[in-house]
């Protein structure tokens, strides 16, 4: 996937680590916004405002933490990688579900994909594909996993494939990751 841009003038934008220590090009972390542009705060909710808005490196400046992981080139471009709430940690690694779902749609006859964690006595947490796919596609579990172990680490390889007429979506006609959790016995 492309970049989502730079910053606009005035407004910084960098990646930082889970100790708040900025990363190097390429690695992934939480996206941090810090300038005039950012917000005083959510309307009524102290809670989700403490948890958004950190000190700044000035006494009077927050920045705002934004809960979505990104990773920057050399250019300074930022590259949206999950949202910091979707990450499952299995193995003793941190998985984004997008990444696991952009390589099951590069399977002929996925139509939806969605990863989900579920409960495993050894991995504590372990990747699982639910997928609505062509009938004619006649995919296989097995199909599904070789070709994602030939496309993403170990670690990042769906344990468990389901499959499913169709998946459940928002409102906005998007998959909802929640409802498949929930569907599966995830959640």
């Amino acid at each position: 996937p492309g970049s989502v841009g730079i910053p606009i003038p005035g407004t910084e934008a960098y990646v930082v680590d889970e100790a708040g220590r900025r990363v190097a090009p390429g690695e992934v972390g939480e996206l941090v916004i810090r300038g005039p542009h950012v917000m005083k705060g959510y309307w009524e909710d102290e809670v989700a405002t403490a948890r958004a808005l950190r000190p700044g490196p000035y006494p009077w400046e927050k920045v705002l933490h934004t809960g979505d992981l990104f990773r920057s080139d050399e250019e300074g471009f930022l590259y949206f990688v999950s949202r910091k709430d979707d990450i499952i940690k299995t193995r003793g690694e941190k998985v984004s579900p997008k990444e696991v779902e952009s390589v099951l749609y590069s399977l002929p006859g996925v139509r939806e994909a969605a990863v989900v964690g579920v409960p495993d006595p050894v991995l504590g947490m372990a990747i699982k594909a639910v997928l609505a796919v062509a009938p004619e596609a006649g995919l296989t579990e097995r199909d599904v996993i070789r070709h994602c172990a030939a496309r993403l680490e170990d670690f990042m390889v769906p344990k468990h494939v389901e499959f499913r007429a169709e998946l459940p979506k928002t409102d906005s006609g998007k998959i909802s990751r929640r409802q498949v959790a929930e569907m599966v016995g995830a959640a």
